[in-house]
């Protein structure tokens, strides 16, 4: 595997080159994690054609994805994460088929926001969900047949229908706080807000404090993932319990 380049020095990723493959409709993954992301950890992204959620826009998206890989491994980068929820966990077979196309061909190691997922949910005490969404219900349907996989059980489901990047980036942070709150009740331990074009980084710590307990989002796995993956153990509290130590 291809290893970080001592020349950089202090520059940019000194510590990390991140290599990130996003949806083309996802206007909000890089600036929700860029602003996180610790001193000397770097963001590079390829985009790859989504702008729909139907089963073909879906598919489609992962056609992509060696030529995606070149790209970054063109910039330097350590790692690669194949950053997008509702394609990563279409079925429970994803997430290791993209991780295996992608170290082929980059050489280095790769991980998806599936895996991200199902790494979190081993170090959160979580069995009952209450998963909260952007999505139309075949991608919320699928969602919950893959966390079930996992031995999870949706207690609670909420899908705004929207199909596309732009309109999922588009709905404000308190609105999703909105939403979590109302589900107090619902006998969910843990709160997943789902989907990487979703802006919620500003109101994780404060639902956990209002709910009593963890959220998970998907940005917020995959930079818990990656860092944890390159020995990078900074805690970003900002991003609740699972980076809080």
């Amino acid at each position: 595997m291809a290893q970080p380049d001592p020349a950089r020095g202090k520059g940019p990723g000194w510590r990390l080159r991140l290599g990130m493959l996003l949806p083309s409709s996802n206007p909000a993954a890089e600036p929700e994690v860029t602003g996180a992301l610790p001193p000397g950890v770097s963001l590079h992204t390829t985009r790859l054609k989504l702008a729909g959620s139907s089963r073909e826009d879906l598919l489609g998206m992962t056609n992509g994805v060696e030529d995606g890989v070149r790209l970054l491994t063109d910039a330097g980068v350590d790692r690669i994460v194949f950053n997008c929820t509702a394609v990563s966990t279409f079925d429970v077979a994803m997430g290791e088929s993209l991780r295996q196309r992608m170290e082929t061909v980059g050489e280095r190691p790769a991980t998806s926001t599936a895996d991200a997922i199902v790494e979190a949910l081993k170090v959160l005490p979580s069995k009952r969900i209450a998963l909260i969404t952007p999505y139309i219900d075949p991608v919320v349907e699928r969602e919950i047949a893959f966390l079930a996989h996992y031995g999870c059980e949706v207690v609670h489901r909420t899908g705004l229908g929207l199909a596309e990047g732009k309109a999922m980036s588009s709905v404000e942070p308190g609105e999703w706080y909105r939403h979590a709150i109302a589900q107090a009740d619902c006998g969910a331990d843990l709160f997943f807000l789902s989907c990487t074009a979703i802006r919620v980084f500003d109101v994780i710590a404060d639902l956990e404090r209002d709910l009593g307990a963890p959220v998970l989002t998907s940005n917020q796995a995959m930079v818990w993932w990656c860092l944890r993956q390159a020995r990078i153990l900074d805690p970003l509290p900002r991003l609740g319990r699972l980076l809080s130590a």
